[in-house]
Order: C-alpha cells, then structure tokens, then sequence
C-alpha cells in the first residue's frame, strides 16, 4: 500500500528544517525602533507609531508589516541598539519635532541635574535619536511626580554615576529623592595629642 499511494504522493523535504519560532506585536518609538528584551531593533522610519508583527527565533528578529517583511536583525549582540542606515530617515525629517536641542530646553527648565541627565542620554548613543526614548520617560516624570522630585532625583542619580532612565525611576520609586544626599567623609586636619604612644609620620621614613 506504501508502494501504490504514499511514495507516489511522497514530496522533497523542506530545504531548512524547521525552526521554533514567537510571535509578538510591537509598536516603535519616535525613534524608529521596537524593543524586544533588552535591546532595541530599527524599523522604516515611515512605520514610526505602527502595529507590527515580530517573529522572534534563538538567533533572529524578524519584523512585519501587514504580512510583508521590513526588517531583519541578528537577535543577539553586544550593542543595546541594532540600527539598519537604510531605516534612519534622511535627515531625519520625520522627526523634525523633536530635536536633542529641544529635550535639552525642556528639561533645562526643570533644573541643572535634570538637563546634565538628559545630554547624557542624548550623547551616549550612536545616534542622539536613540536617547529619544529614555528622554521621553525620564521628562514625563515630571508629570507624575513634580519637577523638583525629578530635579532631586537626577541629582542623586549623577552623585551615584548612574545617570540613567532605570536609576532616576528607581529613585522616584522608592522615594529617595526625598532623602538627603550623603556627603563623602572630609579628612581631618585636626592636629594629633602629644603623647609618648602617638607615632608621627616620620616614624615610618
């Protein structure tokens, strides 16, 4: 019976084995790109704002839209940002409301630890664009928790070297912003007591 009705119909294997494979959706930024875990993969600028499929495997990020491929990535790496030129807009015209000079204006207003946090977002990337983000988040908390919470929490977040959206949140979150900062211990200069037990510096040349 093989003989006579499977073999007949039998058709070649598949030239890839196959391959476990997610899905998800996604929705890039104003700068242009979607995250998935812990890195960030670009996108055509012109679907800035669009719902997209992502076909995620162990060694690839694949992103549709409306069932046709736009963008493909290797899925691990050892930048946080996978950025395709092609992606980037000419001059970045799409994105002419938005501009390092104006996130810098704007958290200017709200004090000087705040402006110093956000230029390092805008400075630490490949691209200014790719801080977008994390400005957007970092600024959008003076809505939520007031511009002097958010002054004191880029404060603090600078005094630890840790100017970053995740610090600055993590302060605000927990409140320790509305702490005071603890100031590094100052050398005594106090002379030492005369005493026969007291060994001076010329003791050890």
């Amino acid at each position: 019976m093989f003989e006579q009705l499977d073999r007949p119909a039998l058709k070649a294997l598949p030239a890839q084995p196959y391959e476990y494979a997610e899905w998800r959706h996604a929705k890039p930024g104003i700068d242009y790109h979607i995250q998935i875990g812990e890195r960030f993969y670009s996108v055509p600028h012109s679907l800035v704002g669009e719902r997209l499929d992502v076909r995620l495997t162990a060694s690839s990020v694949e992103v549709l839209h409306r069932g046709k491929r736009v963008a493909v990535h290797a899925r691990h790496g050892s930048e946080r940002f996978s950025t395709e030129e092609a992606h980037m807009p000419k001059r970045h015209r799409a994105h002419r409301q938005w501009s390092p000079g104006r996130f810098q204006d704007w958290a200017r207003a709200i004090g000087p630890a705040t402006l110093a946090v956000v230029t390092h977002q805008l400075s630490d990337r490949p691209h200014p664009e790719h801080g977008y983000r994390a400005c957007l988040g970092l600024l959008s908390h003076a809505r939520g928790y007031g511009k002097a919470r958010l002054e004191a929490a880029c404060a603090r977040a600078l005094a630890i070297a840790s100017p970053s959206y995740r610090s600055v949140s993590s302060i605000l979150q927990q409140g320790l912003d509305q702490q005071p900062l603890e100031r590094p211990a100052t050398v005594d200069d106090t002379p030492l007591p005369a005493h026969a037990n007291v060994r001076g510096a010329r003791y050890y040349h």
